[in-house]
């Protein structure tokens, strides 16, 4: 199937989404009522949604092999623990987790992998009624106290990190799922808008029909604790988003700025990286951690840092296919024959 250059787009954006997120994390702004508060709150958990539904639908899309796929899950998962070291949020060993649960789940139809989701839907709520949420967490200081500690580290990444396997996993199904479908067609296109629209509307009323906090709190649609609800909501977003994409792709390609969107877009690997390693340790230089930015400033800090990654990946473009980081994990996981 020829390329969906919207889906690149959306890959972009999602990742703008996460780089405000996580400056906003990294600086220790508080939040506020003032726009970048409300825009850097509402982003929170649907960016980075956003963006393993994507990366699940390119799976879907594509004839990749279960090996190729475990390969390229291990070269992740190194790749994010050494990114743990300064970043603890890191979601690419997350991805890596996903990835296995992913090619378990190759040959399943439609059907079967929205069943799978369902069912990691279904375990996320049971291991929340088995075992404490908050174990592990210094909720004040965000920081994971046992994480590099074997069990620490497990609790962390199937249960309670900061994008666990339950439910996150999910995501990559749902997914998946889509990418089987003709999304080149302005039916599913259509399909897209109309049932995101509807789940992430109709994800909001439970929360509102108890007064329990800790029930609220998981019945809701935040990403920490991640229930059921807030899988809905993340799910119809990233639809909502995919399916606006996909129908207005041709006129924003008259516009002229599509390649400033693709070719992100295509390296959203390197420049993940990038917005931890160079974004933030600019900010770390500077002094500007800590909570001395404001909510706005860290986000036009944040929209500069996107700007400038669209403008490098574009002129990065014209001369390598892929990124650093793409082309390196390619050669690292594909085998050539002489």
């Amino acid at each position: 199937m020829k390329r969906l250059d919207a889906l690149d787009a959306a890959r972009f954006l999602a990742f703008c989404g996460m780089v405000l997120v996580n400056f906003r994390i990294a600086a220790e702004v508080a939040p506020g009522m003032d726009w970048a508060s409300m825009l850097i709150g509402a982003l929170e958990g649907r960016a980075a949604a956003l963006f393993v539904v994507l990366a699940g639908i390119g799976i879907g899309l594509s004839r990749i092999s279960a090996s190729l796929l475990l390969r390229r899950a291990a070269f992740l998962f190194v790749i994010g623990l050494i990114n743990m070291t300064v970043f603890d949020a890191d979601i690419l060993h997350f991805y890596a987790l996903y990835f296995v649960v992913g090619a378990f789940f190759l040959a399943a139809s439609q059907r079967g992998l929205w069943l799978g989701a369902l069912g990691i839907m279904i375990l996320a709520v049971i291991a929340n009624l088995f075992f404490d949420y908050d174990q592990g967490w210094d909720w004040d200081t965000l920081v994971y106290t046992d994480l590099w500690t074997l069990p620490g580290f497990l609790r962390n990444a199937l249960f309670n990190g900061w994008h666990p396997v339950l439910p996150w996993a999910a995501f990559l199904l749902i997914g998946m799922a889509i990418g089987r479908s003709k999304l080149h067609t302005l039916c599913i296109q259509h399909r897209l808008i109309m049932w995101g629209f509807g789940a992430a509307v109709l994800a909001l009323f439970p929360q509102m029909m108890t007064s329990d906090t800790e029930l609220v709190a998981y019945l809701g649609t935040e990403s920490i604790p991640p229930g059921p609800f807030y899988v809905m909501a993340g799910t119809g977003t990233a639809c909502i988003v995919i399916g606006l994409l996909l129908k207005l792709w041709p006129m924003i390609k008259r516009t002229g700025t599509a390649a400033f969107l693709t070719a992100p877009g295509r390296q959203s690997l390197t420049l993940y990286m990038a917005h931890i390693l160079i974004g933030m340790g600019v900010l770390e230089e500077l002094g500007l951690l800590g909570g001395t930015l404001s909510a706005p400033q860290i986000a036009l800090y944040a929209l500069l840092f996107c700007s400038l990654s669209s403008v490098f990946s574009l002129l990065w473009a014209r001369k390598f296919k892929r990124g650093p980081l793409e082309a390196l994990m390619r050669r690292a996981t594909e085998y050539t024959r002489a």
